[in-house]
């Protein structure tokens, strides 16, 4: 009975996320660059997205997120990858590996807080059991977190192997759901319901058309700025929850090598500071970034001589990821809902009450 009624409870959170609009649907205008066909960070070709979200009883709030950047075995065909810190309060496993070599050899897996190391094992074991893997002896489990303890009992560490393979399992491509689901599913933002979010930008043909897509994990704080517009000033007249952290994944399918993905990841700190965040003490504040271009798989045994974007080239996906990461950041807050757990509620966002600050303020039509 316990088992069901948990299930009728995520199956009413994803309806009425279903009904709670994105940003662009309520008249913003994030930057100045267009967006990809679905907004999202599947807009970047072969880019698989999945989650799996726990909801038990009163006290569980919690889930995990995959980003595949192609849904082949990532240990035979690594791509491209760089760790961004922006502040380093958090746990993030792998990503030592990945910044001096340059690599991604697993799904990035984002939960919570006391679950990366029960997450990161699980998926050593999916990556392990791959056919082609029979001989590996080293695995490098990328698994990043925000803290989700305010509404989740964190200190039972809930996710584990079935909650990992079941976001593998459903990853793919296409419309990515938000708000409060998989590693969004308790998180916190600018005192509001936070969660996952996604967005998307396609450059103009003259810059090379490349495609840049986000997707955030938001639980951290400040005074919520919504394309410049004083909301959380208006909505409480004065910041709140300053504190907590948000994981940044960048995707790109520009041939851009690890240096370069890195100074591409750096740049999502300047669209988190667009929203009114200010990097505090205790924030975890990580971003990911990597390239889905073909010729730049980094296959075992062979070399990689393909040809890669100049300096000079990176300034408009600089731009596309400031724009993008900005946009995911108001996209969880927007789809996500109230959630209630350990005897705390969180309010979703104030949709309409938004609406007409953004109105007054000349932001909105």
């Amino acid at each position: 009975m316990r088992a069901w009624l948990s299930l009728l409870a995520v199956a009413i959170q994803m309806t009425a996320a279903e009904s709670r609009p994105r940003a662009r649907d309520l008249g913003l205008v994030i930057g100045s660059l267009p967006t990809g066909p679905l907004n999202a960070i599947t807009d970047v070709a072969g880019v698989a997205v999945g989650h799996a979200t726990l909801v038990r009883g009163e006290d569980v709030r919690t889930g995990v997120t995959a980003i595949l950047p192609h849904t082949g075995n990532l240990f035979r065909e690594k791509v491209p990858g760089a760790v961004y810190v922006g502040n380093a309060f958090g746990k993030i496993v792998g990503s030592t590996q990945v910044n001096e070599l340059g690599e991604i050899e697993t799904p990035i897996l984002l939960t919570s807080t006391l679950n990366v190391w029960r997450v990161a094992d699980a998926l050593v074991d999916y990556m392990l059991a791959l056919p082609g893997n029979e001989d590996v002896r080293s695995i490098n489990p990328l698994v990043a977190e925000t803290n989700d303890g305010l509404l989740n009992d964190i200190r039972s560490r809930p996710v584990g192997r079935e909650e990992v393979l079941e976001a593998l399992r459903k990853a793919r491509g296409g419309p990515v759901e938000e708000g409060a689901v998989g590693a969004g599913t308790g998180t916190v933002a600018f005192g509001f319901k936070g969660g996952i979010g996604t967005s998307s930008r396609r450059l103009p043909a003259a810059q090379g058309g490349w495609t840049v897509g986000v997707l955030v994990q938001t639980n951290f704080g400040g005074d919520l700025r919504i394309c410049g517009v004083p909301v959380g000033r208006e909505l409480r007249a004065g910041a709140a929850g300053a504190d907590g952290s948000v994981i940044v994944v960048v995707a790109t399918d520009a041939p851009v090598d690890a240096r370069n993905l890195r100074r591409m990841a750096a740049r999502a700190m300047l669209g988190l500071a667009r929203t009114g965040s200010a990097g505090s003490n205790s924030s975890g504040d990580y971003a990911i970034a990597f390239t889905t271009a073909p010729e730049l798989r980094i296959r075992t045994g062979a070399p990689v001589s393909a040809r890669v974007l100049s300096n000079e080239a990176m300034s408009p996906l600089f731009l596309a990821v400031i724009e993008a990461t900005e946009e995911a950041i108001y996209n969880s807050l927007f789809k996500a809902v109230t959630v209630s757990g350990r005897g705390r509620t969180v309010e979703a966002l104030p949709l309409e009450r938004v609406r007409e600050i953004l109105k007054s303020y000349g932001a909105i039509r």
